[in-house]
C-alpha cells in the first residue's frame, strides 16, 4: 500500500538501508535516474552516485552517522551521460535507537524552474495576442470601409489614371485585411483525429526540401504512438517553424527534424505521463540573445523582410494541442522543441 503511494509522488523516493544499499525506488525515482529499479535495487550509493556531486554521498553517511536529517540544495546529479540539478533530502528512520534505513527524496530544481518559465511565457503570450486581436479587429472595421469607399469611387470614374489609383487602393486594403487576418491567428478550432507525428514530420520535410538545397535529415522514434491532433494545423505549425530555419541558414547548412517520447512532461499546469517531443535543429548563426525572449511574440522579426507572424502562429497552433514550443539556440545550434501530449486513444471496433 505504502509503495502504491510513494509511486503516484512526483518526487522521486530513495530508501537506503545501513549498508547505503539501495533497497527502494519510485517511479519518479526511475524516471529521474533514467533506470529501472530492476537495475537500481541492490546497488550502493557509491556506485550509484560515483560521478555525481561528491555531497550526495557525504550527505548519506552524515545522516547515518548522526541521526538527524539533512537538507541540501543544488547539487549535481550524473544521469545517461547529462547532468541535471537537484535538491536532496535525507531523513533517518530509526529502529531501536538506531539508524535502520535513510529515506532521500531527490527533487529536479531545473523541472521547477522549466514549469515556472513554461507558465510565465504562456501568460505573456497569451497577453500578448489578446493584444494584437484587440488591435487587429480595430484595424479591421475602418479598413472595410475604406476598401468600400474606394470601390464606389472607381465605378464613378472614366479616367483609366485616376482607376489606378483607386484599384491600388482596394489592393493595398485586401494586404492589409490578409496581415489582420494573420494577426488574428487561427480562427478555427482544431479537429483532432487519431495521427501518425511522422507522416505530419514527413510532409514537411517534403516540402521544405522541395523549396531549397539544403540537407534536411530526420531521426524519429518509430515507437511514439499515434496522436490526437488536427493534421493539418501541425503540418502549419511545424512547417513555420521549418522554413524559419531555412531563412536563418541563407541557403548553406543542416536541418535535422528529431523525434522522441519523454515521460512525466508538466505543460503550463498539467503533467502528461506521456509526451512527444519535435525538434527542428538547425546549425546556423543562431538567435541573438536579446530577441529569445521575444520570437514567439506578434510582429516581432530579425529580418527586414519578415513579419514576425509564424512563429507566433505556430505557438498559438500548438497551443490548442495543449502543447508548447520551446527554443534554445547558440551559434552552430539551434533547437525548436515541440511538446505534444500523448493521450490515450479511445478503442474502436466492432462490439
Amino acid at each position: 500500500m505504502h509503495k502504491r503511494i510513494l509511486d503516484h509522488l512526483n518526487g522521486a523516493i530513495l530508501l537506503f538501508d545501513r549498508a547505503l544499499t539501495l533497497t527502494y525506488i519510485n517511479s519518479a525515482g526511475e524516471i529521474l535516474l533514467a533506470d529501472s529499479s530492476r537495475h537500481l535495487v541492490g546497488l550502493g550509493a557509491q556506485e550509484l552516485f560515483k560521478s555525481s556531486d561528491p555531497a550526495l554521498l557525504m550527505n548519506l553517511q552524515q545522516c547515518l552517522t548522526m541521526a538527524e536529517p539533512l537538507v541540501d540544495r543544488e547539487l549535481i546529479l550524473d544521469r545517461m551521460n547529462h547532468s541535471i540539478t537537484i535538491n536532496f533530502s535525507a531523513t533517518p528512520l530509526l529502529k531501536d535507537e538506531r539508524v535502520n534505513e535513510i529515506l532521500v527524496e531527490l527533487q529536479q530544481v531545473d523541472n521547477h524552474l522549466r514549469i515556472s518559465k513554461e507558465e510565465r511565457l504562456l501568460t505573456q503570450q497569451n497577453t500578448a495576442r489578446l493584444l494584437v486581436r484587440g488591435l487587429a479587429h480595430e484595424i479591421k472595421n475602418p479598413l472595410g470601409g475604406l476598401r468600400g469607399a474606394a470601390q464606389l469611387l472607381d465605378l464613378e470614374l472614366n479616367d483609366p489614371e485616376l482607376k489606378e489609383y483607386t484599384r491600388i487602393i482596394i489592393a493595398e486594403s485586401d494586404r492589409l485585411q490578409g496581415l489582420m487576418d494573420k494577426m488574428l491567428g487561427p480562427n478555427k478550432l482544431p479537429n483532432k483525429k487519431a495521427i501518425n507525428i511522422h507522416e505530419v514530420l514527413e510532409r514537411v520535410r517534403q516540402l521544405v526540401q522541395a523549396e531549397s538545397n539544403l540537407t534536411i535529415k530526420s531521426d524519429y522514434d518509430p515507437s511514439i504512438p499515434n496522436i490526437l491532433a488536427d493534421k493539418d494545423q501541425l503540418i502549419q505549425a511545424i512547417l513555420n517553424i521549418a522554413k524559419n530555419a531555412v531563412q536563418a541558414l541563407n541557403g548553406e547548412g543542416n536541418i535535422i527534424i528529431k523525434t522522441r517520447i519523454h515521460r512525466q512532461v508538466t505543460i503550463g499546469r498539467k503533467r502528461y505521463k506521456l509526451a512527444v517531443k519535435c525538434d527542428i535543429i538547425d546549425n546556423g548563426p543562431g538567435i541573438e540573445a536579446d530577441m529569445m525572449n521575444q520570437i514567439f511574440y506578434p510582429m516581432i522579426t530579425g529580418r527586414a523582410d519578415g513579419t514576425g507572424l509564424g512563429l507566433s502562429i505556430a505557438q498559438a497552433l500548438i497551443n490548442q494541442h495543449n502543447g508548447l514550443i520551446e527554443c534554445s539556440s547558440e551559434p552552430g545550434n539551434t533547437v525548436f522543441s515541440i511538446f505534444l501530449p500523448i493521450i490515450a486513444l479511445p478503442e474502436t471496433g466492432n462490439d
